[in-house]
């Protein structure tokens, strides 16, 4: 084993993820709550340079992206992590979850934090979100990330949950968060139910919606993800304009906790074209072999 190997984080199986959670955020150069349609979203900011907003996945919180913050700031990019509608520190009223409605929250925080532009980040529901944000807003949309969402039911797997298994163990720890973040701690079922709700009817995209979006997007795709078909990962490069798909060997839905040193390589790759790049790009493949 090099020493390398020995400093890279390794979870597959996310049964360190459970006890600790992701590595802790540090000090945010600044937090607060954008309040919007009825719910106030909590959000911080750290360092200095392009804004690159990093939106976590259903259930879970900000706290989710402690292995990818570091890098972002190191890289001289402005990370800005929100909580999404309900989840985290945020609060939620009575409305149904959409995502729609997330995407107009994460508008709300751009306003409040006063950007005109950021790159996102998203991660399941949140990668929806920032697709819909970007359908939304293009003009302040530099690019996005989408990983491990489906834009449509048919890019869904039929799944078998499990306490002893990676899923298994990511809802265990999204409980015990909740429970400690959240401003209403007893209503985690509640929680779950609307969530879900919203994840077995939405999104439903076209073919012709997805052709309209117009900022550069790159999909990444999991070789293992127990939720979404590789099928789909690459359906959505062929039909978004000029995206891009990028494959993770050895990993699931939980790569950027599993093993962190993957993803982050990809999403730094992905800044760094966003800011190279002005010229139209053509579909391409690639794959992540590092460990």
């Amino acid at each position: 084993m090099t020493d390398r190997e020995r400093m890279e984080v390794f979870d597959d199986d996310l049964k360190k993820f459970e006890v600790f959670g992701a590595t802790p955020l540090p000090n945010p150069d600044t937090q607060g709550y954008a309040e919007n349609n009825g719910a106030r979203i909590w959000y911080a900011g750290y360092g200095s340079g392009f804004p690159v907003i990093l939106l976590h996945g259903g259930l879970g919180h900000s706290g989710n992206w402690g292995y990818q913050l570091p890098e972002l700031t190191g890289a001289g990019y402005r990370g800005i992590l929100v909580d999404s509608r309900g989840h985290g520190r945020s609060s939620r009223d009575g409305q149904p979850y959409s995502y729609e409605l997330m995407a107009s929250d994460v508008l709300a925080v751009m306003d409040v934090l006063h950007i005109d532009k950021a790159a996102l980040i998203g991660w399941s529901d949140g990668a929806c979100t920032s697709l819909v944000v970007a359908g939304k807003a293009p003009a302040r949309i530099a690019g996005v990330l989408f990983f491990a969402c489906n834009m449509d039911p048919s890019g869904v797997k039929e799944i078998i949950f499990e306490a002893d298994s990676a899923l298994g163990r990511c809802f265990a720890r999204h409980t015990n968060d909740y429970a400690q973040l959240s401003a209403t701690p007893d209503q985690f079922k509640a929680f779950v139910d609307a969530v879900s709700l919203m994840q077995k009817t939405q999104p439903n995209y076209s073919v012709d919606d997805l052709a309209e979006i117009s900022v550069p997007v790159t999909v990444v795709q999991s070789e293992n993800d127990e939720f979404i078909k590789g099928e789909h990962a690459a359906y959505l490069a062929r039909t978004i304009p000029h995206a891009e798909l990028v494959m993770l060997d050895g990993v699931s839905h939980f790569a950027p906790l599993q093993r962190p040193q993957k993803f982050n390589a990809a999403m730094l790759a992905f800044l760094r074209k966003l800011r190279l790049s002005s010229l139209p790009r053509v579909p391409t493949t690639q794959r992540m072999n590092t460990p």
